[in-house]
């Protein structure tokens, strides 16, 4: 089996989760410069299995989508004519910054490490992939 792995994808940066192998727990890997994704997860690949990609899909309260749905759109295109054969999949990611936001604050970092917007994306990406794999398997 391979690994899931979660993208909380942004203008300036995307948080990344993955899955163990037997895709039971996520967790939070890295912070990437959004220009820079792409070679990241063909170098991931080269070292791991990836057996679907879950990138979160930005909605309002109302169910709007985000001004960023288009780049996000553009990523997955590129990406499928790279790789044929790993499913995009798409998950409602409302909420998960804030609650990203929320659990750094109740882990006992600082005020600077609680602003790191790097650490809230990842966490945000781990959110992602979690709700994720709680729908998988229902």
């Amino acid at each position: 089996m391979g690994q899931i792995m979660a993208i909380d994808y942004g203008k300036k940066r995307c948080g990344i989760a993955v899955t163990d192998d037997f895709q039971i727990i996520a967790s939070g890997l890295e912070t990437v410069e959004t220009s820079k994704l792409l070679s990241f997860i063909t170098k991931y690949q080269s070292e791991n299995v990836l057996n679907e990609i879950v990138v979160g899909l930005p909605t309002d309260l109302k169910g709007n989508l985000s001004e960023i749905e288009s780049e996000i759109l553009k990523f997955i295109e590129e990406f499928s004519k790279i790789n044929p054969e790993i499913p995009v999949r798409r998950l409602d990611e409302r909420f998960t910054s804030k609650i990203a936001s929320y659990f750094i604050s109740q882990s006992g970092k600082n005020k600077k490490q609680r602003q790191d917007k790097g650490l809230i994306d990842k966490v945000s990406a781990t959110l992602i992939l979690q709700n994720y794999l709680e729908q998988k398997q229902r």
